[in-house]
C-alpha cells in the first residue's frame, strides 16, 4: 500500500502522521488482499487528520469502495480534502463528531487512529490537542465511540483501531 502524497506545510494545525499512523498503514496493507476480497462498499474514516489514512485505502481499492473521512476539526477537514486531490483520490469530507451523522449499519470498513494520549480532561477541548488529547485514562474518545459502533457497522465490517 503506498504511502499517500501530503503537504507538510497545510499540516500546521492538523495531527501530522506520526509512527501511530504509519504502524495503522502497516496493518491495512498486511490485510489488503483480504479487505479487497470483502469488497467494502462503504468505508469511513474517523478523525481523518491529515487524510492520508482515508487516501491510501481509497487508491488502494481503486476507488471502487464509497470513503468518507470525518473529522471536528475544520483544517483537517481541509487537510483531508487536500491529500485526496493530491493523490486523485475521491473521498467525501464531513465535518462532524464522530460517526453521529451517518446511517446505521452502513459501513463495511472502519479505520479509527483515535486520541490516545493521557491527558487532564480540560485538554481535549483545545483545537490541536484534540488531535492526540485521550483524557485521563486516554480513552474518552474511544469510548465514546465504541457506543456507537454496533449501530454503525453492517454485519460484514471490518474495523481497524489503533490502540496503544
Amino acid at each position: 500500500m503506498e504511502t499517500p502524497k501530503w503537504n507538510f506545510e497545510s499540516t500546521v494545525h492538523v495531527y501530522e502522521p506520526a509512527e501511530d499512523s504509519f504502524l495503522l498503514l502497516d496493518a491495512l496493507e498486511s490485510d489488503l488482499q483480504y479487505i479487497k476480497n470483502r469488497r467494502p462498499s462503504v468505508v469511513l474514516e474517523i478523525g481523518s487528520g491529515s487524510g492520508v489514512i482515508i487516501s491510501a485505502v481509497a487508491k488502494a481499492l481503486d476507488n471502487t469502495a464509497y470513503c468518507i473521512a470525518i473529522d471536528i476539526s475544520e483544517s483537517a477537514c481541509k487537510v483531508t480534502q487536500e491529500t485526496a486531490a493530491i493523490n486523485c483520490t475521491q473521498v467525501d469530507v464531513i465535518r462532524g463528531d464522530l460517526s453521529r451523522c451517518l446511517r446505521s449499519t452502513s459501513v463495511d470498513l472502519l479505520v479509527f487512529n483515535p486520541p490516545y494520549v493521557v491527558t487532564c480532561d480540560n485538554e481535549i477541548s483545545g483545537t490541536l490537542q484534540r488531535a492526540w488529547a485521550g483524557g485521563t485514562r486516554g480513552r474518552v474518545v474511544i469510548d465514546r465511540l465504541l457506543d456507537q459502533v454496533d449501530k454503525l457497522l453492517s454485519p460484514r465490517a471490518l474495523f481497524y483501531l489503533v490502540v496503544i
